[in-house]
């Protein structure tokens, strides 16, 4: 239910906020990153988030989801099965990328923009979610809870997406072109999604 209202949502808020000649681009890169992410989640991004390793990087004891069962390795879902667990914690898993794209809007091409996304997905994503969520995450250890995915989602996608903006410079056109929004309505309508 999550990812049926969040990506439509941020599809057609990106969508709407950049020139016309990026919408599809734009609309194809919330679709495409969740297939990418989905995929790389259930490959290895859940065994390194969420499998015991050491304070900073989960291990590999469910690569390719191997020895998954009824019960969850996590403190925090004991009460649902483990496959349920990993669906949920892949939601958050392919929207934290998607939200990196409104910074990326009009500033880098498909292809760099799926190569960037499937990396960051592996070397930072997981991680963080391990430092946070996992069971030895070295800030989980600390206390540290995160319900609402304020460190691993938002702060984690904001400090990103300003990394790469800074990286890749302003966008094509910026200043000498007017760079009015395509459709303010699929703006609110994404945003009410959200």
């Amino acid at each position: 239910l999550v990812l049926m209202m969040t990506i439509p949502g941020l599809a057609l808020f990106y969508g709407g906020m950049v020139r016309k000649m990026n919408v599809l681009a734009t609309v194809m890169q919330s679709f495409a990153i969740t297939c990418l992410v989905t995929v790389l989640w259930m490959v290895i991004g859940y065994s390194l988030a969420f499998t015991e390793g050491n304070p900073f990087f989960g291990g590999f004891g469910r690569l390719l989801l191997d020895g998954m069962g009824v019960d969850a390795i996590n403190d925090l879902a004991k009460t649902i099965p483990e496959s349920v667990y990993m669906c949920f914690q892949m939601t958050f898993a392919i929207i934290t990328p998607a939200l990196i794209c409104g910074a990326l809007a009009d500033r880098m091409k498909f292809s760099a923009l799926l190569w960037f996304i499937g990396l960051w997905a592996i070397l930072v994503y997981a991680p963080v979610a391990h430092w946070v969520w996992g069971s030895d995450g070295f800030l989980s250890s600390a206390g540290i809870l995160d319900f609402a995915g304020g460190t691993v989602v938002h702060i984690n996608a904001g400090v990103a997406g300003l990394m790469a903006a800074l990286v890749l410079g302003k966008r094509r056109g910026y200043g000498q072109e007017p760079m009015a929004p395509h459709n303010l309505v699929f703006s609110v309508i994404g945003a009410s999604l959200l």
